[in-house]
């Protein structure tokens, strides 16, 4: 069946297609009460589908947003991508979703993939804050539509942001375990990221102030995937740590598959807790105690800070940009069974 087209609802109704189109797109017009009523029957009969490219051509808008993301099997990036693609459907755009595997050399490419196919806006999650490629920070300094970084900075760019207290959440979780008599407490963190480091230094906050001096034998480097978590994790078996901080799921998954293959049992073994609380309840005996980042309150705050700046573009006397904006949200600890009393 061939697409139906305003040309053709025009000729069935008598009118410009130029009248069809302001009728359809409810515009202003001096069409009269009784012809608006015809052409929008006529539109419901035909099954007509407005054509959103010719409407971005006329109104340099093409309802769509982008978003960027490391690693869209980790359920908290994929939770975040279904909150806002659903918020995003709720005020007639479409979300577009790319993964960048990791790769700050893919964010810079996506960032050109998206804003080429016409995209309103971006969100980026960066691959790595503090390791980014050259061309990507150029890049997003010199886009031509708004952006929001999300989750992860980098530094010195005037952009909108929005993440968790990162320090706060490693400092909530090593409290914890330390509140339940642990004195030796593992960390397995990503230091070569701004928000690993930021969980660590949240990590060695509360051992001082139980009086405990950091062990940088205890401090394991992970990055944020479950097999090379799997491998870091091996050095804590050699220690005498009786609790572990895993500073994400994935990490936390690595860590329960190499105690369960050596026959060790949480929290009979080891004391864990955990980070974003989003797959521990699903997939593990006992629950995960876990730091919780709401991916639906993150979303919420990056589409608040997104749509608001779409909405000072569209003013006519919208005049100078305003500042940009940071909102820092608070994490909080949600206990469950993976930690014991010594």
């Amino acid at each position: 069946m061939a697409k139906v087209t305003l040309k053709d609802i025009a000729r069935e109704v008598g009118l410009s297609p130029t009248a069809v189109s302001l009728v359809l797109n409810d515009r202003p017009c001096k069409i009269s009460a009784e012809s608006r009523a015809r052409i929008k029957e006529v539109a419901r009969k035909k099954r007509y589908i407005p054509n959103q490219i010719a409407r971005s051509l006329v109104t340099q808008h093409s309802q769509t947003l982008g978003l960027i993301v490391p690693n869209i099997e980790s359920r908290f990036f994929s939770a975040l991508a279904h909150n806002l693609e659903v918020e995003c459907r709720k005020q007639g755009y479409l979300l577009l979703i790319t993964n960048s595997d990791d790769s700050s050399h893919n964010d810079a490419d996506l960032a050109r993939l998206l804003i080429n196919r016409g995209v309103d806006g971006l969100f980026i999650v960066v691959a790595d804050e503090l390791r980014y490629a050259r061309g990507l920070k150029s890049i997003l300094e010199q886009l031509p539509v708004p952006y929001v970084m999300v989750d992860r900075f980098i530094e010195g760019l005037d952009c909108d942001r929005v993440g968790f207290n990162n320090e706060q959440g490693g400092y909530l979780a090593t409290s914890y375990l330390l509140g339940r008599g642990h004195e030796r407490v593992a960390a397995l963190i990503n230091k070569e990221s701004n928000t690993g480091r930021e969980r660590m230094a949240g990590y060695e906050r509360a051992l001082r102030e139980h009086g405990i001096e950091p062990d940088p034998e205890l401090e394991l480097h992970s990055e944020y995937y479950i097999n090379d978590a799997f491998e870091s994790a091996k050095n804590i078996l050699r220690s005498d740590a009786t609790a572990v901080f895993a500073s994400s799921d994935n990490i936390a998954l690595g860590l329960l598959k190499l105690l369960y293959a050596n026959d060790l049992r949480v929290p009979r073994d080891y004391s864990v807790v955990s980070y974003d609380n989003s797959a521990a309840d699903t997939l593990f005996e006992p629950a995960l105690t876990s730091i919780e980042q709401n991916p639906a309150e993150l979303a919420a705050e990056a589409l608040g800070l997104m749509f608001a700046r779409l909405k000072e573009d569209a003013a006519a006397d919208s005049g100078d940009r305003a500042a940009s904006v940071t909102r820092v949200l608070r994490p909080k600890i949600v206990v469950k069974d993976s930690v014991r009393w010594l």
